[in-house]
């Protein structure tokens, strides 16, 4: 017992214990989770194996993901019906489903938009180095060098611009974590009203910046013009919230 203890415990810290085997070499019998919680018991090791179950089980179902909040979030969303714009019931990140970019990102179509499928890397699909709002080479890396001149300077400024919006999306999330802290403090009232004032700032950011990605790749489209306004009005909007 003492030697299967040994072994699942390191198996279960290495995070291999969903497909660890028998440890004699002809056998290919694997533990039984009851076996495990006869065997094991440390409640940490066991915490880490039950998590390792979930993962496993999460992974396995192509209908189950993680909630995709880069700041952390345990909630397994159920991806049927869901699609494009999806919230998580726990945090309200939103995802979208239709690609592997861990955000919505309307008004951009998930085609402009060049991801990993297996670990939601974001990439330039010309010179493949990473995508994010300051790749100052996207369109005009050693893959695209014939491309004329006014071309990079208009992928400059949209890019500005979406950097500009990106970064005022973090204020209004810092904002919103700090107003938060505020509301824990005694004699403080209720400030729900400023929190969601922080979120509608925080998604139109986010729209406008993606809103850059829309236009750069929709220029000489008929409707460019009513998108124009309309975000030209939403950031009006946005910059007096």
């Amino acid at each position: 017992q003492p030697c299967w203890r040994e072994y699942l415990t390191t198996r279960i810290e290495q995070n291999m214990v969903v497909s660890c085997t028998c440890p004699i070499s002809e056998c290919c019998a694997q533990p039984t989770t009851a076996f495990i919680y006869s065997i094991v018991s440390s409640k940490e090791t066991i915490a880490k194996y039950e998590k390792a179950l979930l993962r496993c089980y999460v992974e396995c179902c192509s209908n189950l993901t993680w909630c995709t909040n880069p700041q952390g979030c345990d909630r397994i969303l159920l991806k049927d019906g869901l699609g494009y714009g999806a919230a998580c019931s726990k945090c309200s990140w939103i995802s979208c489903f239709n690609c592997n970019f861990p955000e919505a990102h309307y008004p951009a179509s998930c085609s402009h938009i060049m991801t990993c499928a297996k670990c939601n890397h974001g990439f330039c699909w010309h010179c493949l180095k990473p995508w994010r709002p300051n790749h100052k080479d996207y369109y005009n890396c050693s893959a695209m060098v014939s491309k004329a001149a006014w071309q990079e300077k208009r992928f400059q400024d949209y890019n500005e611009r979406c950097t500009f919006h990106h970064h005022a999306r973090e204020f209004a999330i810092s904002l919103r974590n700090s107003i938060s802290s505020i509301r824990e403090m005694p004699k403080i009232r209720n400030l729900t009203f400023v929190l969601d004032a922080c979120k509608v700032l925080e998604q139109a950011r986010k729209v406008l910046a993606y809103s850059c990605v829309y236009s750069y790749y929709n220029q000489d489209t008929e409707s460019m013009d009513i998108v124009e306004q309309q975000t030209e009005s939403l950031e009006l909007l946005t910059s007096s919230l």
